[in-house]
Formats: structure tokens, sequence, C-alpha cells
């Protein structure tokens, strides 16, 4: 994937929680980029047919059932997912855990913003082998793959800030350091940048543990 220029990117990604069709959606994004007086010409109808092709690459990639949170309940689908795309981020969760539904609201903001990645979860229950395989103890646990390789790890809120309040761009941050997603498409509060994504894994009691 070409990188993309960073006016497009810009307002591609700009939060539009008005704009409910795809159609509406590219009518409203050309038009944005067509009235930017500070572009030349020439820049301008690179810009817009950019824009366009990377609006047609979305709706292909949804068309793959990319753009989705899913679930699945066979630890052979969940492995599937990270062979079969580039980028993938499974949720090995508990259905009774709070810090796991907490999780999952995050997750699935994200999804639909970064549709070249695939986002699904599958509880614990359903996956002894792989719980075992990826020795995870501690939940919420968030995997990331890159060609189908385990390139990182979020086990608990430790790396969150250790708190419930911890916001969704946050959490995407914390995923754009190991590559699983590749820019930053989240307008909220809460962005924090530096070292504290670096670290590893802080042992904290209020993490769940799965046994």
């Amino acid at each position: 994937m070409s990188e993309l220029d960073a006016t497009v990117a810009k307002v591609l990604d700009k939060e539009r929680p008005n704009i409910k069709n795809d159609d509406d959606n590219e009518d409203e994004l050309l038009d944005e980029l067509e009235n930017d007086e500070a572009a030349l010409d020439a820049f301008r109808e690179k810009r817009m047919q950019q824009l366009h092709d990377e609006m047609m690459r979305a709706r292909q990639m949804r068309d793959q059932s990319h753009g989705g949170y899913e679930e699945t309940t066979s630890e052979k689908a969940a492995m599937d997912y990270t062979t079969s795309t580039k980028y993938a981020i499974i949720h090995f969760f508990h259905p009774d855990f709070r810090r796991c539904q907490i999780m999952d609201t995050h997750l699935s903001t994200l999804a639909p913003k970064h549709f070249d990645t695939r986002f699904t979860r599958i509880s614990v229950e359903n996956a002894p082998f792989l719980v075992e395989r990826l020795k995870i103890v501690v939940l919420p646990c968030v995997i990331s793959f890159i060609d189908g390789k385990s390139v990182d790890r979020i086990e608990g809120f430790a790396e969150l800030g250790n708190t419930d309040n911890f916001s969704t761009a946050m959490l995407e941050n914390r995923l754009l350091v190991c590559g699983v997603l590749q820019r930053a498409k989240t307008e909220d509060s809460g962005r924090i940048t530096g070292g504290i994504f670096m670290s590893k894994k802080v042992e904290s009691d209020d993490d769940d543990d799965w046994d």
C-alpha cells in the first residue's frame, strides 16, 4: 500500500458522525479537497484521485469482512484470521470479566476505522489450546499478528495507564507501536506518546488472572 498524501489522510480520517452512507461520505470528502485553496491544481487532482482510490479500497476490504469486530468460537478460525490477512488482532476474553467488556468497547470502535487490520475475539473457554500455546494468564489479552506471526500483546490495563478510563486513542496509539495499525485515526482525548508504550507489562492486582 502506497503512503497516503498527508492532506488526503487528514481529510479521510476526519470524524464525521452524521455521515452514514459511503457514497455521501466520498462526495463530502471530494468536495473538501476540491475546495482546498492552498493546493495547486496538479496536487489537488492527484489528491482527489488518491482519495477516490482509497475509498474504493475501503469498500473492497469491507466486502472481504474487514472493518468489523467479529467473534469466533473456533480456534482454527481465529488462527486463520492471522494467516489470511497481513494485520490481525485477536482479543482473548472471558464474558464475565468487566475489563474484557471495556476492551471490547474500544476495539469495536477501532475496527471500522482500521479496515486494513482484521479484528476478532474469542472466549478463552473456547480456546484451551491457544491459551496454553500462547501462555495467556491475564485477561483481557490482546495479541497482534503481522504476516501470521505474533508481534505484540497487551495484558490487562497496565500499559494503558492501569485505569478503566483509558481512551480509545490511547489504545490506538499503543497498537501503532507494533505496526499492526497503520496510522492514527481516532479523534478523542487522552492521546499520549513516548516511553510508556515501550515498557513491558507491570503486574497489577486489578488485572483478571486466568487459570
